[in-house]
């Protein structure tokens, strides 16, 4: 069975809306409880060349030179950064880290572990 990828903003908002955060700016909150492993959508956007606002960066912790970065242009373009998060990235494709309550921001780690 393959996943059904959730880009575009109108497949992302059956999980996900943006809304002000007590954490920074505008967050990304859950429109339906999330259990843990499951997944959220996938950040979207043009292939990055340089470090800017909504740009992330996947790369193996041993190989930074060869980075990708996105531009990210769909909702989860506003992920706060919170230590430890609710989720995580595996790729450019977000997970539920823990369960995720209605109404929760969901958070990751900026930092590469």
């Amino acid at each position: 069975m393959s996943l059904q990828l959730r880009v575009r903003n109108r497949e992302l908002r059956e999980l996900v809306y943006a809304a002000p955060s007590k954490i920074h700016g505008t967050g990304v909150f859950a429109r339906q409880e999330l259990k843990k492993g499951d997944y959220i959508g996938t950040y979207h956007g043009p292939t990055a060349s340089r470090n800017g606002t909504y740009v992330l960066w996947v790369y193996d912790t041993d190989d930074e030179a060869n980075a990708i970065g996105r531009s990210g242009k769909n909702l989860l373009r506003y992920l706060n950064h919170k230590i430890p998060g609710n989720a995580e990235f595996d790729g450019f494709d977000l997970y539920a880290r823990v369960r995720i309550a209605v109404n929760e921001e969901i958070t990751f780690n900026y930092e590469p572990t």
